[in-house]
């Protein structure tokens, strides 16, 4: 059984910060790249960073600049530290890891439950 574990949600005003964490717990052999996506209401699900096993990054564009994506590969962790929120930064946000269990020797994607994160104008 592999768990994925978000925390750091919340209400913020415009211009402040958040900081996603989220914890990959399991019989976890290794992991492949770790994410956050995110879902506002009414719209699909969309990536908003991205790292690697190595450490290379990708952001969605409108993100780049204010996010900050990072991992421990020890604790396997993913941190999305978010600066300068907008109200459009507003929507659950899910933690997505690619990995392979003990059992399982296949890459496959996790999900995490969603955090809520709301920026206030």
């Amino acid at each position: 059984q592999v768990q994925l574990v978000e925390s750091g949600g919340g209400l913020v005003q415009t211009g402040g910060s958040l900081r996603l964490s989220c914890t990959a717990s399991g019989i976890i052999d290794s992991i492949n790249a770790m994410g956050w996506y995110r879902q506002a209401p009414g719209k699909q699900r969309e990536l908003v960073a991205l790292i690697s096993s190595s450490g290379s990054t990708n952001y969605k564009d409108s993100v780049k600049g204010r996010f900050t994506i990072s991992r421990d590969n020890v604790k396997n962790t993913v941190n999305l530290q978010m600066n300068s929120l907008k109200p459009e930064d507003t929507a659950v946000y899910y933690c997505n890891a690619v990995l392979r269990t003990r059992a399982y020797l296949a890459f496959t994607n996790y999900w995490g439950q969603g955090t809520q994160v709301t920026v206030s104008s």
